[in-house]
């Protein structure tokens, strides 16, 4: 991953590739240059990753980021805490799509959720941009563990960590069945040795 420095509440990419290496930093106030019109019209498929390759925090190799909306406060003015269990799902999503393995599409099998633990840190709040990190800790016959942990990109702070467990199950019974040989192989290829195979 390209080297980053702080500026402020951004992060400025140094080098390529990097998050918004498509659209670089423009000082206050100024336009965008207009993009030419694709020449196959308007339908135009766009694979946007809002997530990269990062060993800025190990054990950890992935991240994603997403910022704070209002609607995701409370009274109090933080983040409410079931709100993290959706940042959670949108990183695993970006990992899954940077591993080959995104996209709803019809399957005979797919992950469920099967149990979770989460502890909350340190209060978020409104517009603060949130770095998700997330790894595959185990897989298991029928199940995966996966690690995420959520960080303030300003200065770093751990907001709220989280263990996940997921199934795979055959759509049409609802019964686990085992991991398929492609998301094994998609992980640890990326990962490296996983827990179970330590």
């Amino acid at each position: 991953p390209a080297p980053r420095e702080r500026d402020g509440r951004n992060f400025r990419c140094t080098g390529a590739p990097c998050w918004g290496a498509a659209a670089p930093i423009r000082p206050p106030g100024s336009r965008p240059a207009a993009a030419a019109a694709p020449a196959t019209g308007y339908h135009r498929a766009v694979e946007l990753e809002l997530g990269r390759p990062n060993d800025d925090r190990p054990p950890f190799r992935y991240s994603a980021v997403t910022r704070v909306q209002f609607s995701d406060t409370d009274a109090q003015g933080v983040v409410y805490y079931g709100r993290y269990l959706p940042y959670f799902d949108m990183a695993r999503v970006e990992y899954l799509r940077h591993l080959g393995l995104g996209g709803m599409r019809p399957a005979a099998v797919e992950f469920v959720m099967r149990a979770q633990s989460v502890e909350y840190l340190a209060p978020a709040r409104f517009d603060d941009l949130l770095e998700v990190f997330i790894r595959t800790r185990r897989i298991g016959r029928t199940s995966v563990t996966q690690a995420l942990a959520a960080y303030r990109a300003r200065d770093g702070e751990l907001m709220c960590r989280a263990e996940q467990t997921l199934v795979m199950i055959d759509v049409s019974t609802h019964r686990p069945v085992p991991v398929s040989e492609e998301f094994r192989r998609a992980v640890t290829a990326f990962e490296g040795t996983l827990e179970a195979d330590a």
